[in-house]
């Protein structure tokens, strides 16, 4: 016989203020089922929790209904509870009565009170249907993949191994290092990028739990939390990677040229390459599109081959193709960083069409001691050093008609610090920075911002710039001064526009390989933006710096360690509790139609053969089957099966329809 105890909680005055909570715990106390019923100002605090404990034992409680906020903010609190109390936590339910009425409604509210009792008798009548549900164990393989060889992922590998598991990173392009390899200093304390981040790429290189793999990418992802398998693609280098010494002969004579994407285009690079001086791993590979050796071969002929004369180790492998190649994983962290917003969409900037008006990534490595110029800062068309220096902001940022809605955090930031690199290395160089707002929330930010005003001289002008052209020898910018309410035009030698962060072109592909999910900008998505902001909705896979979203490099290694620590936490483990709300087949039902097999996003459904007996025949047919350990509970493949064949544990049709006949009755 069921024996239900109803709690309504205030949440202070989130749910008092609108809903008569009094009135919500009186009205069902005497719905069918219900023993008890009562209200509390905060029920998730430690005496609420005793309250409904305590409860469960005096009228001996089989099932409880608390109605306070969202089930994705306290549904385990509360699951714990009762699990305390003696009670499976599946017999439990919660009804969201803050988001669902409180927060919709304004004021004392008899509206919102109603509602909220409709909600109320619902989790009720649903409760009354619960089964005992018992979660299941899986194994776990000890060893993490950390996709991206940025910072965020050198920083989170690096975490996960000194904790003593194996972990892998697996980079795209030839050298680990990201977006921070390419940035000459850092800010606020506009120290030497390559000072911090060479000695991790060391360490991560040195390291004998982390093995790299670069030039490499995700290719597809199968299993589940624990045991994940992961199908990588080796991408051809033509070069032998355990015969090459990295003693860079081959590059030294290389006829062929190409545009050196490291250094933003702004020089050229030969066809065989490392990406910069300090990469990991320090050995080059060939660029087939502009190697005259390849581009021979697809007109017939076979000419060049000079890397593979000079190579003392015979390491030049002109016949080397792509590799597939599967490993097992225990967890999975994304780190897949970020790209720059392509501003040529704005072509009254004139970017692509006139060479000195650049990114603020081309002006790193203008200033960078290893980059294209050593260093000196000059305009790219005529080598000159510049006199007038123009800084755009939100470029691509907080422009939803044109760019991103969003603010790309690291904007303000970063054209203070290159301001103040451009007056310390040309004194005599005037600097105007245009913008909207400045928005410096970080420790010595805004007192970085002030000393590039102050001590700097660089001189801000609010308002936004409508048209860069070039006049003569230089660009005229043609712009507004909010604050003073008028036009302005200045003359510039060089312009830097600073670019939007946006995700990396394909990141809604590997967000759908992995299983994970992602915004309308293709940032991924987290499980819960305050309580699980590593975490993803795919059980085993976590995020790590800027995949997630616009971040500078604090907050992503210190979002990498938050990482590491629940991969860890998964890895420290020899076996994992698998969530039994997960969908099921009833094969007696099941036509095997596989409508069900393509709907499902975590690939958790597949078609068998069964035998049966029919009319004193064995026959074989089709029917769907379904891995618990890779089924999330999402129900998709519950709505799509025709036949009703599929039922998702927890919230099966009977527990469904008992809701809606509960608000049905509210309504006749």
């Amino acid at each position: 016989m069921e024996r239900v105890g109803v709690f309504i909680c205030h949440c202070g005055s989130n749910i008092g203020a609108v809903v008569d909570c009094a009135r919500v715990a009186e009205s069902v106390k005497d719905y069918p089922g219900v023993a008890f019923s009562t209200d509390y100002k905060y029920m998730c605090s430690e005496p609420g929790q005793e309250m409904i404990q305590n409860a469960i034992r005096e009228h001996n409680l089989n099932r409880v209904v608390v109605a306070s906020c969202s089930p994705r903010m306290h549904e385990k609190t509360f699951r714990a509870c009762v699990a305390k109390a003696g009670l499976n936590e599946y017999m439990f339910e919660m009804a969201n009565i803050r988001e669902h009425c409180s927060w919709v409604h304004a004021g004392r509210n008899e509206e919102a009170t109603e509602k909220a009792i409709d909600l109320v008798k619902m989790a009720i009548s649903k409760v009354c249907n619960n089964e005992v549900l018992m979660k299941g164990h899986a194994p776990v393989t000890k060893r993490a993949l950390v996709v991206g060889g940025g910072i965020a992922g050198i920083q989170c590998a690096l975490d996960i191994a000194n904790n003593g598991y194996q972990v892998d990173i697996l980079e795209r392009t030839p050298s680990i290092g990201g977006k921070m390899s390419q940035i000459d200093k850092t800010f606020p304390t506009i120290d030497c990028s390559a000072c911090i981040l060479t000695p991790k790429m060391v360490e991560a290189s040195s390291h004998p739990n982390i093995k790299l793999i670069t030039f490499a990418e995700l290719e597809k992802v199968d299993g589940y939390v624990g045991n994940f398998e992961v199908t990588i693609r080796s991408k051809a280098r033509s070069v032998d990677m355990s015969k090459c010494t990295g003693c860079g002969t081959c590059m030294t004579k290389c006829p062929g040229k190409a545009d050196d994407e490291f250094n933003m285009n702004l020089r050229k690079r030969t066809a065989i390459y490392t990406p910069f001086p300090q990469a990991i791993p320090n050995k080059p590979v060939i660029d087939r599109e502009s190697c005259l050796k390849f581009k021979s071969r697809k007109e017939g002929k076979d000419v060049c081959g000079v890397c593979a004369k000079l190579c003392p180790a015979g390491a030049i492998d002109y016949e080397q193709q792509d590799e597939l190649f599967t490993e097992r994983y225990g967890a999975i962290v994304m780190a897949t960083g970020y790209e720059q917003f392509d501003h040529s969409i704005y072509g009254e900037y004139g970017y692509g069409k006139y060479p000195d008006v650049i990114s603020g990534l081309h002006f790193e490595r203008l200033v960078n001691a290893s980059g294209p110029t050593q260093g000196h800062i000059v305009r790219p068309s005529d080598h000159k050093e510049p006199k007038t220096v123009v800084m755009v902001k939100c470029v691509g940022s907080r422009d939803p008609e044109h760019g991103k809605s969003y603010c790309s955090r690291t904007c303000c930031m970063y054209t203070a610090k290159q301001a103040t690199m451009i007056r310390d290395h040309c004194p005599d160089t005037k600097v105007y920075v245009f913008y909207m707002d400045v928005r410096t929330p970080g420790k010595l930010y805004d007192e970085f911002y002030n000393r590039t005003r102050e001590e700097y001289g660089v001189e801000y002008i609010r308002g936004r710039v409508s048209k860069i052209y070039q006049d003569g020898e230089t660009l005229r910018v043609k712009g507004e001064d909010t604050l003073l309410g008028r036009q302005i035009e200045i003359d510039a030698d060089m312009v830097i526009l600073a670019n939007a962060m946006i995700p990396n072109p394909d990141s809604e592909r590997m967000a759908q390989i992995v299983g994970i999910g992602y915004d309308k900008d293709g940032w991924f998505t987290e499980s819960h933006p305050k309580l699980g902001p590593v975490e993803t909705h795919t059980a085993g896979v976590f995020l790590a710096g800027a995949c997630q979203g616009p971040k500078d490099i604090p907050d992503s290694v210190a979002q990498a360690g938050a990482a590491a620590v629940k991969v860890c936490a998964l890895l420290s483990k020899d076996q994992l509790e698998t969530e039994p709300t997960v969908s099921k087949v009833d094969n007696k039902l099941c036509s095997g139609c596989g409508l069900c097999v393509p709907v499902c996003p975590y690939k958790a459904i597949s078609l068998e053969t069964i035998q049966e007996r029919v009319a004193g025949k064995t026959i074989e047919r089709q029917v769907a089957n379904i891995n618990g350990s890779l089924c999330q509970g999402c129900g998709a493949c519950t709505v799509t099966c025709r036949s009703g064949a599929a039922n998702l544990k927890h919230f099966t049709n009977a527990q469904i329809l008992a809701e809606v006949d509960a608000l049905c009755q509210t309504i006749l």
